[in-house]
């Protein structure tokens, strides 16, 4: 009976050590940033948000694009978007953009 019970604590604490790794992929804060593109390429976008930072981006398999237009190819300089990213990522993956309407300043 103590062996059993040793071995579903061992088994209990295993599975506990274990979530985190799985949680921490699964919650991963997602970030948004807004900007107008800079620069495009079939694999990578520099996004510019006209306040002095320029983020890149790099198109991930799951890559969604949504709003005025809906696909990577689609996409043009002078585009404004807001890109959804993962904290952990290096380097940042755009795994949701969202094209918006033109500004009416350019």
């Amino acid at each position: 009976m103590r062996k059993l019970a040793r071995i579903l604590t061992l088994a209990a604490a295993g599975a506990l050590l274990a979530i985190p790794v799985f949680v921490l992929d699964a919650t991963a804060q997602m970030r948004e940033f807004t900007g107008r593109i800079d620069t495009i390429s079939s694999k990578k976008m520099i996004v510019d948000n006209r306040k002095g930072d320029k983020v890149s981006f790099v198109k991930a398999d799951e890559t969604v694009v949504e709003g005025e237009k809906t696909s990577w190819g689609d996409i043009k300089k002078k585009d404004w978007v807001n890109v959804s990213w993962k904290m952990i990522d290096k380097p940042r993956k755009a795994y949701k953009i969202v094209v918006l309407p033109p500004k009416e300043d350019d």
